[in-house]
């Protein structure tokens, strides 16, 4: 797809541009600007667990489409131990003593969907998905663009 992005996660400054692409990529998709502040900052979390638990990872950002709805797919990947106690990981209030963020609660509190699978072979995977709908006027524009270019 046209709209995917990858980012190589291994130190801080990392951060900066996975939360500009992620928030270009909503911007691109007619999210608001709450929105896309959001999906910048579930990134931005997501990115510094890669960063203080394991050291190096990817981030990949990929334009979804869904009948009335369009969405932003974040996938976060890295190869290390893997988390423990998963269920811990995502409970509220749960941090070890390095986290001033909102961790994973607060990534899957900011995102519509959101699933994180973790082994000490495999490392760990967060998909992450928030969706916009899109209005009929949106929808109508796009049929006529695409009749169109097929005409």
């Amino acid at each position: 797809m046209a709209d995917e992005v990858r980012i190589r996660i291994a130190e801080d400054t990392d951060l900066i541009p996975a939360r500009a692409e992620g928030r270009a990529l909503a911007e691109r998709l007619g999210f608001s600007r709450t929105d896309a502040t959001l999906i910048a900052t579930a990134i931005s979390e997501i990115a510094r667990n890669i960063v203080v638990h394991v050291g190096d990872g990817e981030i990949v950002m990929r334009a979804l489409e869904e009948g009335h709805r369009c969405g932003v797919l974040v996938i976060a990947r890295d190869e290390g131990p893997g988390i423990r106690d998963v269920e811990a990981a995502v409970r509220q209030g749960y941090a070890d003593s390095s986290s001033l963020g909102l961790g994973l609660p607060g990534a899957r509190r900011l995102m519509d969907e959101f699933e994180l699978a973790s082994s000490s072979k495999a490392g760990t995977t967060v998909k992450m998905v928030k969706w916009r709908i899109r209005d009929d006027l949106e929808m109508l524009r796009e049929r006529r663009r695409r009749d169109d270019g097929a005409g």
